[in-house]
């Protein structure tokens, strides 16, 4: 077994554990979802409240298990495997920590769930971005679009690009500690414009690296012997304008015998 697959498990029982440890202290409706201001507009009742997370993360899980198996280019997703397996330990990691802020606010604690969100998806943004400089064409993970599907090229040179911006991306999120109003927009909308931007990217790179390859090594299109001969019908045409004089073949003559 895969030592990120140990810890993934681990944390999994870990968030199964102290559900069961903390449900007989919890609220029979529990605070499940916040809006943009920090404010609760949404409950559920205390077996969801306690269970659906750790349940979803442990269907993220197989899931995860399950896409290189299926993957028609699971020999690309083995070249950056151990990216891919590391991303799937933070990811576990922070759904445990989204839980765990869950658990204190129905507690009792209070805290402005916007900016404790941040340092989170931050860490996940930017390491979704290592990720992505590595990945390797395939059809479930990374910049999939018509063009980096088609090609290992268009596939590098979008990866390479979108790894940078994700980062970039992580480093804007903390932004919303500083600003805790505007939190919302400096999670999400850079993220909006990296997605815009590397799909235009991709087919850019494909016009510009894969169309141009093709047009080169085009085969000129061979000449069709009517064509050949109508090229001599036109070329003799114009010879005959330029000497001004019609060409009239000579008949050869008949040899007359002798009596």
């Amino acid at each position: 077994m895969r030592h990120a697959n140990i810890v993934i498990i681990a944390v999994i029982a870990l968030s199964f554990i102290a559900g069961l440890l903390v449900y007989p202290h919890m609220p029979d409706q529990m605070a499940s979802h916040w809006n943009t201001r920090g404010d609760v507009d949404s409950y559920m009742s205390k077996f969801w409240g306690v269970f659906m997370m750790p349940l979803v993360t442990l269907g993220l899980f197989l899931l995860f298990l399950l896409i290189p198996k299926i993957d028609p280019l699971k020999r690309n997703i083995e070249q950056f495997r151990k990216h891919f397996d590391w991303f799937i330990v933070l990811m576990v990691i922070f759904l445990l920590y989204i839980y765990t802020l869950t658990i204190f606010w129905n507690f009792g604690y209070r805290f402005d769930m916007g900016s404790m969100f941040v340092p989170g998806i931050a860490i996940l943004f930017f390491f979704i971005g290592v990720m992505v400089e590595k990945a390797k064409r395939n059809w479930f993970i990374g910049i999939r679009t018509p063009w980096t599907l088609s090609s290992d090229r268009v596939w590098d040179a979008t990866h390479k690009v979108g790894g940078k911006l994700f980062k970039a991306c992580g480093v804007i999120a903390l932004l919303g500690i500083l600003f805790p109003a505007y939190t919302f927009w400096f999670v999400i909308l850079p993220v909006l414009i990296v997605a815009v931007y590397t799909l235009v990217h991709s087919y850019v790179m494909y016009q510009k690296l894969e169309c141009k390859d093709k047009v080169k090594t085009r085969p000129a299109p061979a000449r069709s012997p009517t064509r050949k001969a109508s090229s001599k019908k036109t070329r003799a045409g114009k010879a005959k304008k330029k000497t001004g004089k019609k060409q009239v073949r000579k008949r050869p003559k008949k040899s007359v015998k002798k009596k």
